[in-house]
């Protein structure tokens, strides 16, 4: 941001008596409904989940789940929803929400993030891309009511540092 005046971006964890608030952003944001286990996932991710929030006003999202890797049991994180609203877009939001979790798997160990992007989301590609993210997978039908049907599987090894912007 440089001199001038620093735009008020803060994030505060997910709670049981907050969840209401990822709920109605992810009904804003995205063309998907998600079910209780998204949300039960999310809660246990604990710091991992981070609502954003823009001179007070939640504005923004990253909700990861924590998996186990099925060879050697490592622990990863799978990017479930990341979202700004809108008129918000272009403050540094995501890249501070985005941050905030690459930063986590950095001081804990976790050497993979990785997250599905649908094919024709160019911005969301774009933006991931900037953060070492790269394409790894194809995924044909993998969403059953949106057209394209087909996702993108993004990866990061965290062995690399953060992007800053």
């Amino acid at each position: 941001m440089g001199a001038g005046r620093e735009v008020s971006i803060s994030l505060d964890g997910v709670r049981d008596k907050n969840l209401m608030q990822l709920k109605k952003l992810n009904i804003a944001l995205f063309p998907v409904r998600y079910n209780e286990k998204y949300y039960s996932d999310a809660l246990a991710s604990g710091e991992f989940t981070k609502l954003a929030y823009y001179s007070d006003i939640c504005v923004g999202a990253i909700a990861c789940r924590l998996e186990k890797k099925e060879s050697g049991g490592q622990i990863r994180v799978y990017i479930m929803t990341l979202g700004v609203l809108a008129p918000y877009r272009g403050l540094g939001i995501g890249t501070k929400l985005l941050n905030h979790v690459l930063d986590l798997c950095s001081k804990q160990n976790i050497a993979e993030v990785y997250l599905h992007v649908q094919t024709n989301n160019e911005d969301a590609i774009n933006f991931y891309k900037k953060f070492g993210f790269e394409i790894t997978e194809t995924i044909q039908n993998y969403y059953t009511n949106i057209t394209p049907p087909d996702c993108y599987v993004l990866t990061r090894h965290t062995d690399q540092s953060p992007a800053k912007k």
